[in-house]
């Protein structure tokens, strides 16, 4: 990426985890992306794991789609919504994820959980983790849980029709949970890793 300019909007696509059919994830994921776009300091785009077509006998850098390569190498920060499959993520994303190294590097990332439980993907979020730390990326603090998702989304119109995004208990103060946010700002010397907590924080906050 070039050399950075404060006054540009940062970019933050969404990626979205899973190209399972009837995935409620994908409803998800485009209120998240409607969430973002209305940030007038933040341009957005979805990248949908399904439309990335990757050879399945090879993996690593030696099979990166140069479409998927390039978003990701200009984004500041990334935004991932992923629906929990057996306690993890689909098998796919990571194999999406390993075929990019350097294009991750310090970059912000924050992480929506879906899951037709009620617990949003918590489980999911613990394997994701240390996943995306190993990929140089400097995880956010804070996440959101799409519980129940099959009841939260009209699929006929991707609305929202009912409350149901849950947050763990705010035990942690602002100010410590704003400091995790400082350390991604810290880390990619710009505000991304600032904005990219800001925008799940927002998230997680709506009144769906």
């Amino acid at each position: 990426m070039d050399a950075l300019d404060i006054n540009r909007p940062i970019f933050a696509p969404v990626i979205l985890g899973t190209s399972r059919q009837g995935r409620a994830s994908e409803y998800a994921a485009h209120f998240v992306v409607d969430h973002v776009a209305k940030r007038p300091d933040v341009r957005t785009d979805l990248i949908d794991i399904r439309n990335i077509r990757l050879s399945i006998d090879d993996a690593g850098e030696a099979i990166k789609d140069p479409r998927f390569s390039a978003t990701v190498n200009e984004a500041d920060a990334l935004i991932f919504v992923v629906p929990e499959y057996n306690h993890s993520f689909p098998g796919l994303l990571k194999h999406v994820l390993d075929t990019n190294l350097k294009e991750y590097i310090h970059k912000a990332a924050g992480v929506c959980g879906v899951s037709a439980g009620p617990f949003g993907g918590v489980r999911m979020i613990q394997s994701l983790l240390p996943v995306l730390r190993e990929l140089g990326l400097v995880t956010i603090f804070w996440d959101v849980y799409f519980g129940s998702a099959g009841k939260l989304f009209d699929p006929a119109t991707r609305k929202h029709y009912r409350s149901g995004v849950w947050r763990p208990p705010r035990q942690v103060p602002k100010r410590t949970r704003l400091d995790g946010a400082r350390f991604a700002f810290r880390s990619r010397k710009h505000p991304s890793g600032l904005i990219c907590f800001s925008i799940i924080v927002a998230v997680s906050d709506s009144n769906l």
